[in-house]
């Protein structure tokens, strides 16, 4: 990746971060991204429902791969409108309330291009009034509300700014750029990963490069509740990697400045040997990686298997600290990303002749690839 391949890929993620997307409301983030889509000279389709689906040129006659990421981020919903003129919320996507208290958010009216904006608070707010209860009073959803921006004071006061049960409240990314190179923001969770997929598609449009195999490109509108790719991919795919963040933690091994193949999840594990192939790819090419395990954590990929998708699947991710919090990632991080990704798509199929077809014959399956042809059978019970 060039620096100014490096730059553009930064001021991308912003102009995605600073685009409210919360699942359900995530028009304005795909218009944004069909917009570079255009500017690169990709052409593009929408689902019916607002997903894209793009086609990367190949050698291939059919669409063998996919990289899926999704656009739509955690946010929150309007639950009711109290009589003290706040409001009361329920999560989009799963997040802790104690990482919302202190979020500046937009509250978006229905069918408007205007917002409203607010504060979450925790009931009790006020340290001059409440004392060492702010620190005791519980923090779940139930105990915090929307300070909303206009003079309010009851629930028709909320009513007549138009506000409504159901209306969608964005959380504010604000993100920061630091001198080394970390990214800073709410919503890294998935626009770093959609960041670095326009970069590359950047790439291979502006360099007429042609593929090994044609390659899907799929931006889902609802990973985060969970049936993002449960859609949109061509039939007869071979392979298909999702790009999300990787879980950088105390107990994890995913890398702050480095790409991470996880090897399961929630959902169980990722395809033996698509993963193990992109560890190779990397070690290969230098490009630092971790293998990883995600005990809460659920992908694209996984959506995509249950709606029935006979492919090989594999996440790589890029590493973030504190996810669905304030999030913090490192430029290094999606630049390795970035390479993993690149090479995988300059690479064969993981077994060019069984992958060619969705199906085939025992003789044919390349079991023998593994590092055990045969489990040992168990001893006999004398």
């Amino acid at each position: 990746m060039s620096e100014k391949e490096r730059a553009w890929m930064v001021d991308t993620l912003f102009a995605l971060l600073r685009t409210p997307s919360p699942t359900g409301r995530t028009d304005a983030v795909m218009q944004l991204i069909g917009e570079i889509f255009n500017d690169c000279g990709v052409p593009f389709s929408l689902t019916r429902r607002g997903a894209l689906v793009a086609e990367l040129p190949g050698e291939s006659p059919t669409s063998d791969r996919a990289v899926v990421v999704h656009a739509d981020t955690i946010g929150c919903m309007v639950r009711r409108l109290k009589d003290n003129g706040r409001l009361e919320l329920v999560t989009v996507g799963t997040f802790s309330a104690r990482f919302a208290a202190g979020a500046r958010v937009r509250i978006l009216i229905d069918d408007s291009e205007e917002f409203i904006t607010g504060t979450i608070l925790p009931l009790e707010a006020s340290g001059h009034a409440f004392g060492d209860q702010v620190d005791s009073q519980p923090t779940d959803w139930d105990h915090v509300e929307v300070r909303v921006d206009r003079k309010v004071s009851s629930a028709e006061d909320l009513s007549r700014l138009g506000i409504r049960v159901g209306d969608f409240v964005a959380l504010v990314s604000n993100p920061v750029l630091t001198d080394d190179g970390f990214v800073v923001s709410r919503h890294l969770d998935d626009q770093a990963g959609v960041a670095v997929v326009l970069t590359l598609v950047k790439h291979l449009a502006d360099n007429k490069v042609v593929l090994p195999h044609k390659t899907t490109v799929l931006v889902t509108i609802s990973e985060e509740v969970g049936y993002g790719a449960s859609s949109g991919l061509p039939a007869g795919l071979a392979e298909m990697i999702a790009v999300d963040n990787a879980v950088c933690a105390p107990t994890q091994y995913s890398p702050e400045d480095g790409v991470t193949v996880p090897m399961s999840d929630l959902h169980g594990p990722y395809d033996y040997h698509l993963t193990r192939k992109l560890c190779r790819l990397a070690e290969e090419r230098d490009i630092p990686f971790a293998r990883d395990v995600f005990r809460y954590y659920r992908s694209d990929a996984a959506a995509a298997i249950e709606a029935g998708a006979s492919t090989r699947a594999a996440l790589v991710g890029f590493g973030v600290d504190g996810s669905h919090g304030w999030e913090r990632t490192h430029v290094d991080s999606l630049q390795a990303t970035y390479e993993l990704l690149y090479a995988w798509l300059q690479s064969p199929l993981t077994f060019a002749g069984w992958d060619d077809a969705p199906m085939g014959a025992l003789r044919d399956f390349p079991s023998s690839k593994q590092p055990t042809p045969r489990e040992p059978s168990a001893p006999s019970q004398g």
